[in-house]
C-alpha cells in the first residue's frame, strides 16, 4: 500500500482513481488540500477537466472509466458543507449562506462544463455527461441547495436527453432528473417526461429507470399499475417492487388491488409471482398490523372470491404449519364457526385454510382434523344453514338491502359447500349423511337457484359409479319436477245416502228371516229353518259390509298424486343438475335408457322454450350429451348448426361451443355423415357461399361431404366478421383449437386469424388478443406442415392489408410489424423438433413466391417490403436454391433498375445473415441498443464453446487503461 502526500498533482490522481483498491476518500482529500492552497484555480479547473475528457469518450461501462467517474463526483462534491442540524441552520444567517455558495466555485465549473457538453455528436460523451449529473446530483446531502439558475439549465439538458436516441443515454437522463421532481405541481416537466417515457419508450431498461425513480402521486399511480403489464418481466417484476415499498395499500381502489393480485399470481413469469407473494403481500399485511380477515375485507372478496383465495394460499405458503394453526379462524368447541358470527371474509379464510391443509396430503391430515369436523357434524351444520336462507318474493326483491343480505348468505352458502371436498368421507355413516342432506337440499323447492349446481356436483364427487350418478339425479330431477301431492276427496252425499237405504233393506230382511225362523222351529220344521240359518248369516254378512263402506267413506281420503311443473325456474332447476351430470360423466359411458328419457321429456322440449335461460342450458345439456353418443351428435348437428345463427348471442354461444367441441372430438367426418342423413344445411347468405372456403386438412369423400364442410367455416368466417365481441372471440378461440388439433389446415383462415388478431377493433378484446398471440406461437413450431400453412398465408395476408381502403381499420396495421411475425414465425430455427434432413426450408419457398411477386410487377408498392423482407429469412444451404433465387433476383433487376440495396445485398451474394442459423442482420436500431436490456438484440450465432483459457485472454483484451492515453498526450505535449 503506497503512502499518500499530503498533495497529489492532478494527473496522478487520476491514475490512481482508476485502481479499484485505491482509497478514493484519501486521493480526494489529498487534492482537495492542494485545490484550497491555489490562489487562481482556473489552470486547476483546465487541467482537470483535460484529463476528464480522456474517460468521457469512452462509451464502453470499464471498470477503469467508473473509477474516474466515481472520483469526480466525489471530488466535485466534496465542496459541499456537510449537512447541519436544525439548530446549526437557525442560527446562519444570509451572510454566511452566501459564503457558503462562493466555497464551492468547482462544483458549478464542472456543471456548466457538463452542460454545455451535453449537445456533443458523440453519443459516448452525451452519456458519460448524464451519469456525471446523475451521480454529482445523487451525491448531494438531502438539504443540499443549488442556484435556481443552475437547477433550470440542468433541468432543460435532461429533458432534451431523456428523448437521445441512445437507451443508455436516456437511463442516465432520467436517472439525473430522480431530484429534480415536484410532484405536488401538477405541471411539473420531470414527471411529464417520466410518464411519457413509461408509456412511450421502446426500451425496457429505460422504462425500468424510471420506474425506480419517478415520485409516487395521484397522477403517476396509474402510469406505474400499467407497467405491471408490461410486456418484459424485469419491468414488470420491478412495477411490483416499486409499489410494495412506496404505495400504501389505502392507496389503492379494491378494483386495483385485485387486479394487482389477479395478475401478479398468474403472471407467466415465476420472478414475477415470486415478487408478489415475498414483497407486494407481506407489504399490505405490515400496514394491516397482519391481519388477514381485514385484508379480505379491502378485496371485496364476493365477487373475487378465485382472486382472494389464490392470495391466501399464497401467504399460508410462507407459513409454518404451526402459525397456520395458531391463526385460524375463531371456532368452537364443534370445530365450527357459530352461524351467527359467519361472515364473507372469515368463511372463505375457513374454506381457504382447508383447502390449503388437505392439500399437503398424509401430513395435513392430522392438522385439518383441528380445524374440520367430522363429516356427519358438518353435514347437520350445513343443513341447517341452507334452511334459514331466506326466499325473497318479486317485492322483497326490490328492496336493495334485502337483497344484499341474501345474496351474502348465498356466497357463505356457497364456501360451505366448496368446504365438503375436505371432509373426510371414508367413513360410511358420514357420507351416507352428507349424501342425503345434498340430496334433500336439491329436492328442496326453496333452496337457491345460485346454490344448484354447486350442490350437484358435489353430490356427484361423493357418488363414484356413473349409473349410481345417473340414477340418483333421474330420480332428484323427477322428485323436482313432479312433486308428490297429497289430494283429499270430499264425501259423496248421493253415495252415502244410496249405502244407508241398502243398510236398512238389510236389516228389514234380517227381522223378518229371523222371524220366520222362530216359527220354523216352533213348527218344528227343522229342514227349513237350516236353510234360513244359511240365509241369515248372508244377510249379516252382507250389514257389516255395508256398515264398513259406510265408516271408509264418512271419511275425506288423502290420495297422493304427481303433477309436472313446466315453469321456467323449475325447468332450469332441473337442466342446471342434467348438465351437471353430464359434465361429471366419464366421456366413454354411453347413453342410457335414463339419460334418452331425460333427454325427450326435459332437454329437446326446453329448447322450444320462451325462456332464454332455460334454451340455454336446454343446449349446453344437448351439447354435452351429443358427446357421449356419435349417432346422437349426427341426429342434432344441424339443430345446433340453427341455433348457432338464429337465436340470442348468450345462446348462440352456447351452441356454437358443442359445435366446436363435436369437430375436436370426432372431426369433419361427423359432418358427412350428417349430410348423408339431411337433405339441406341451414341457408347462408348468396355472396358468402360464393366465397372459396377452405377444406378441412382430412380429405371428404362425396360433394354432399364437401359443401356441408364450406359452410361450416363460411358460418364461422361470418362470425369472425360479427359486431358481437363474445361470439367473434369465441370463434376464434374455436378455429385456433381447431387448426392446432389438426381437423383444419388452412390458410385462408390462418390469414384471417392474423388480420383479427392485428385489427384496432379487437384492440380492447384482451381474451381474443391474448389466445391468438398464444396460438400462433404454438402453432407454427409444432411442425413443418404447421410452418406450411402460415407461408400459404403470407402472400394473401399481404395483399390484403396493401389493399384495404382508408376507410377500413385494416389500413392503421403496420404492415411491417405483420410480416416480420410471419417470417419469425417460419423459421426453421423457431421448431420444437427440427428437421434432421436437409430438405428445402419453409423460407426458400417464401423467399421464391416474393420474387415472383416482384417480377410481376415491379414498380408496386409491396416490392421494396418484399425486398427488405428477402434479407431477413433463414435460407438453407442448398446450392440448387441459392442459384434459383440469385437468378430470379437478376431478371428483377433487369426488368427495372431498382437501386433497393436489400436487393443488392441479396444478389451479390453476401448472405452470411440468411444462411446462419437463426442468424439475422441487426437493424440500425439493434445497434443503437448497446448495452440495453436485449429488446433489440438478433439471436447469437450458435457456435462452439470456447475454453476457460480463450475467456480469460479476450477478457484482457477488453479492458481499457486510461493511462495509455494520458501518457501519449503528455509526451505529445
Amino acid at each position: 500500500m503506497y503512502e499518500l502526500n499530503n498533495e497529489i498533482d492532478i494527473k496522478e490522481a487520476f491514475q490512481r482513481a482508476q485502481k479499484g483498491h485505491n482509497n478514493k476518500a484519501k486521493l480526494v482529500a489529498s487534492l482537495r488540500s492542494r485545490y484550497n492552497k491555489l490562489e487562481d484555480k482556473t489552470l486547476f479547473h483546465e487541467e482537470f477537466v483535460h484529463y476528464l475528457k480522456y474517460a468521457m469518450i469512452v462509451y464502453k461501462r470499464e471498470p477503469t472509466v467508473e473509477n474516474v467517474i466515481e472520483f469526480v463526483a466525489r471530488f466535485a462534491t466534496s465542496f459541499q458543507s456537510p449537512p447541519k442540524t436544525e439548530e446549526e441552520e437557525q442560527q446562519e444567517d444570509e451572510e454566511e449562506e452566501e459564503e457558503v455558495e462562493d466555497d464551492h466555485p468547482f462544483l458549478s465549473f464542472i456543471f456548466n462544463f457538463l452542460l454545455e457538453s451535453h449537445k456533443a455528436n458523440s453519443h459516448a460523451v452525451r452519456f458519460r455527461v448524464c451519469q456525471l449529473i446523475n451521480k454529482l446530483l445523487g451525491s448531494m446531502a438531502e438539504n443540499a441547495q443549488i442556484d435556481d439558475d443552475l437547477f433550470d439549465r440542468i433541468h432543460q439538458a435532461m429533458l432534451v436527453r431523456v428523448t437521445d436516441k441512445f437507451p443508455n443515454v436516456r437511463i442516465q437522463a432520467a436517472l439525473a432528473m430522480t431530484r429534480l421532481q415536484q410532484p405536488k405541481d401538477p405541471d411539473c416537466p420531470t414527471i411529464n417526461a417520466f410518464m411519457l417515457i413509461l408509456d412511450n419508450d421502446a426500451n425496457a431498461e429505460v422504462r425500468r429507470a424510471v420506474l425506480s425513480c419517478i415520485a409516487m402521486s395521484p397522477r403517476t399511480l396509474p402510469k406505474v399499475l400499467k407497467r405491471t403489464r408490461d410486456i418484459k418481466e424485469n419491468v414488470r417484476k420491478l412495477a411490483y417492487q416499486v409499489l410494495a415499498d412506496k404505495v400504501h395499500i389505502k392507496a389503492l381502489t379494491i378494483a386495483q388491488r385485485v387486479s394487482l393480485l389477479q395478475q401478479g399470481l398468474h403472471d407467466t413469469s415465476e420472478a414475477v409471482r415470486d415478487v408478489v407473494c415475498s414483497r407486494l403481500l407481506p407489504s399490505w399485511l405490515l400496514r394491516l398490523e397482519g391481519n388477514i380477515i381485514d385484508l379480505l375485507h379491502r378485496l371485496d372478496v364476493e365477487n373475487c372470491a378465485q382472486t382472494a383465495l389464490d392470495t391466501l394460499k399464497a401467504i399460508f405458503k410462507n407459513k409454518p404449519n404451526e402459525e397456520l394453526l395458531q391463526e385460524r379462524v375463531q371456532l368452537d368447541n364443534r370445530k365450527l364457526i357459530p352461524v351467527d358470527a359467519l361472515t364473507c371474509e372469515n368463511v372463505l379464510y375457513w374454506r381457504a385454510l382447508c383447502e390449503f391443509i388437505k392439500a399437503k396430503g398424509d401430513e395435513g391430515d392430522e392438522m385439518l382434523e383441528q380445524v374440520l369436523p367430522d363429516a356427519a357434524t358438518y353435514a347437520e351444520y350445513l343443513n341447517g344453514y341452507l334452511r334459514a336462507v331466506p326466499v325473497l318474493s318479486e317485492e322483497q326483491r326490490a328492496d336493495f338491502s334485502q337483497l344484499e343480505l341474501v345474496m351474502t348468505k348465498e356466497f357463505i352458502s356457497q364456501q360451505l359447500i366448496h368446504l365438503i371436498r375436505c371432509l373426510d368421507t371414508n367413513e360410511e355413516g358420514g357420507r351416507k349423511r352428507v349424501v342425503a342432506v345434498l340430496q334433500e337440499m336439491l329436492a328442496l323447492p326453496q333452496t337457491p337457484s345460485s346454490l344448484v349446481s354447486l350442490l350437484t356436483e358435489k353430490l356427484l364427487t361423493l357418488i363414484p359409479d356413473d349409473q349410481r350418478r345417473i340414477q340418483t339425479v333421474a330420480e332428484i330431477i323427477s322428485d323436482v319436477r313432479e312433486p308428490i301431492t297429497e289430494a283429499s276427496q270430499p264425501v259423496d252425499e248421493n253415495e252415502s245416502r244410496r249405502q244407508q237405504v241398502q243398510l236398512a233393506e238389510v236389516k228389514v230382511r234380517i227381522l223378518e228371516a229371523k222371524q220366520t225362523l222362530e216359527d220354523f222351529i216352533t213348527a218344528q220344521e227343522f229342514s227349513r229353518a237350516a236353510e234360513l240359518k244359511d240365509s241369515i248369516t248372508e244377510l249379516e254378512n252382507r250389514r257389516n259390509q255395508i256398515l264398513q263402506e259406510i265408516a271408509e267413506s264418512s271419511q275425506p281420503a288423502d290420495k297422493e298424486t304427481r303433477t309436472e311443473k313446466n315453469d321456467p325456474e323449475t325447468l332450469l332447476r332441473c337442466l342446471t343438475m342434467c348438465a351437471e351430470l353430464l359434465k361429471q360423466m366419464n366421456i366413454k359411458t354411453r347413453i342410457g335408457p335414463t339419460i334418452s328419457a331425460l333427454m325427450s321429456s326435459l332437454v329437446l322440449p326446453s329448447i322450444a322454450n320462451a325462456h332464454p335461460a332455460v334454451r340455454n342450458m336446454a343446449v349446453v345439456c344437448l351439447g354435452t350429451c351429443t358427446l357421449h353418443s356419435k349417432d346422437l351428435a349426427k341426429t342434432h348437428m344441424v339443430l345446433l348448426l340453427q341455433i348457432a345463427q338464429l337465436d340470442e348471442v348468450k345462446i348462440r354461444i352456447s351452441a356454437l361451443r358443442a359445435i366446436i367441441d363435436l369437430l375436436l372430438l370426432f372431426g369433419f367426418q361427423l359432418l358427412s355423415e350428417t349430410a348423408a342423413n339431411q337433405t339441406a344445411l341451414p341457408s347462408q347468405s348468396p355472396d358468402r357461399q360464393e366465397e372459396d372456403a377452405p377444406l378441412p386438412a382430412a380429405e371428404e369423400k362425396g360433394e354432399a361431404a364437401g359443401d356441408t364442410s364450406k359452410s361450416i367455416l363460411v358460418m364461422f368466417s361470418e362470425f369472425l366478421d360479427s359486431e358481437v365481441s363474445d361470439l367473434r372471440t369465441e370463434t376464434a378461440e374455436g378455429l385456433a383449437k381447431l387448426m392446432y388439433t389438426g381437423r383444419i389446415s388452412s390458410a385462408k383462415m390462418l390469414s384471417r386469424l392474423v388480420l383479427l388478431w392485428y385489427n384496432p377493433v379487437t384492440e380492447d378484446d384482451t381474451r381474443l388478443r391474448h389466445c391468438l398471440g398464444v396460438f400462433f406461437q404454438l402453432y407454427a413450431r409444432e411442425s413443418r406442415l404447421h410452418q406450411e400453412v402460415v407461408e400459404e398465408s403470407f402472400l394473401p395476408t399481404v395483399r390484403t392489408l396493401m389493399n384495404a381502403p382508408a376507410t377500413s381499420p385494416l389500413a392503421e396495421v403496420d404492415i411491417n410489424n405483420v410480416v416480420e411475425l410471419l417470417v419469425d414465425l417460419t423459421r426453421p430455427s423457431a421448431l420444437i423438433k427440427p428437421s434432421t434432413n436437409t430438405e428445402v426450408c419453409v423460407h426458400d419457398y417464401l423467399a421464391v413466391r416474393m420474387c415472383g411477386e416482384m417480377l410481376k410487377d415491379p414498380t408496386a408498392p409491396e416490392v421494396r417490403l418484399y425486398a427488405k423482407t428477402l434479407s431477413n429469412l433463414e435460407l438453407s444451404r442448398d446450392e440448387t436454391v441459392r442459384k434459383d433465387l440469385q437468378t430470379l433476383l437478376q431478371q428483377l433487376v433487369q426488368v427495372h433498375a431498382i437501386k433497393n440495396t436489400h436487393l443488392l445485398f441479396v444478389c451479390t451474394g453476401q448472405r452470411k445473415a440468411c444462411t446462419a442459423k437463426g442468424g439475422r442482420k441487426p437493424s440500425r436500431r439493434a445497434e443503437s441498443s448497446e448495452e440495453s436490456d436485449g429488446e433489440n438484440v438478433p439471436e447469437s450465432v450458435s457456435a462452439v464453446r470456447p475454453s476457460r483459457r480463450a475467456k480469460t485472454a479476450a477478457l484482457e483484451k477488453t479492458k481499457l487503461d486510461l493511462n495509455t492515453l494520458i501518457n501519449q498526450e503528455a509526451n505529445v505535449s
